[in-house]
């Protein structure tokens, strides 16, 4: 991962991470390990699929299905 792949990952990190205790309620570390473990996170940091350089919200929409859904 490049420098600026991982910037733009750690932005979109950090603002689905406060997405998460904003609208679940979920502590810090409950969030962290929400996203940490989806798949949604193992695409984000792929380079191939390109997620890293949509928008927090576009990426946490993402997650939201795979949570509720249980796939990606």
């Amino acid at each position: 991962m490049n420098k600026q792949m991982q910037y733009l990952v750690e932005g979109i990190t950090k603002d689905i991470i406060a997405y998460l205790m904003e609208d679940n309620g979920y502590d810090l570390s409950t969030a962290i390990k929400e996203l940490y473990n989806s798949e949604t996170f193992a695409k984000l940091s792929d380079e191939s699929t390109g997620l890293y350089i949509e928008s927090s919200a576009y990426v946490y929409e993402i997650l939201k299905r795979e949570l509720t859904f249980g796939k990606f």
